[in-house]
């Protein structure tokens, strides 16, 4: 039996071995995609991502409206943007289940910037070309060319499109 059990391990031991390291290799890769892969909650119909714009692994809630994100935003890491909400003058199951269709839409302009963590809260429009600050709650409208940052999010600055054109002029890094 011995001897059985040695040329069985010997012929087996090579393929186990391959099988073994690809499937190392394939968990690696998924953990690795699970950072640039959205988490989509609801219709994916309501979700429409421009295909310039970088998502990451954001979670976007469907259940009360579309989300749109424009050419050339992007996102974080663990962005999250809701459209779903329940009735909070329900209790229980009736609450659970009280929940809009729509009507709370989110629309990201484009070239927005939605630092990681940032919890965006239909309806809302964040404008094109403004910060959202990690770890900011975005309750309302953020306007254009705006930083916005904290919880809930509060305009700190405006950014003027001819700063912009300066930074480039001046050969695009930032001031010592």
């Amino acid at each position: 039996m011995r001897v059985l059990n040695r040329w069985l391990r010997h012929l087996l031991d090579a393929p186990v071995r391959m099988a073994v390291q690809e499937a190392i290799a394939a968990a690696s890769l998924s953990a690795e995609d699970s950072l640039y892969t959205p988490m989509v909650h609801g219709d994916r119909a309501r979700l429409h991502i421009d295909s310039t714009a970088v998502v990451n692994n954001a979670l976007f809630n469907l259940s009360s409206g579309h989300v749109w994100v424009g050419p050339y935003a992007f996102f974080g890491h663990s962005v999250a943007v809701l459209t779903g909400t329940h009735d909070i003058t329900k209790f229980g199951r009736e609450r659970q289940l009280a929940i809009p269709r729509d009507g709370r839409d989110v629309r990201i302009g484009e070239g927005a910037w939605l630092a990681s963590h940032v919890l965006v809260l239909g309806p809302c429009t964040i404008g094109e070309h403004s910060v959202v600050a990690g770890g900011s709650l975005v309750m309302s409208d953020v306007e254009p060319y705006t930083v916005v940052a904290g919880r809930p999010a509060q305009m700190l600055r405006t950014i003027l499109p001819e700063e912009a054109d300066e930074t480039i002029r001046r050969g695009g890094g930032s001031e010592s």
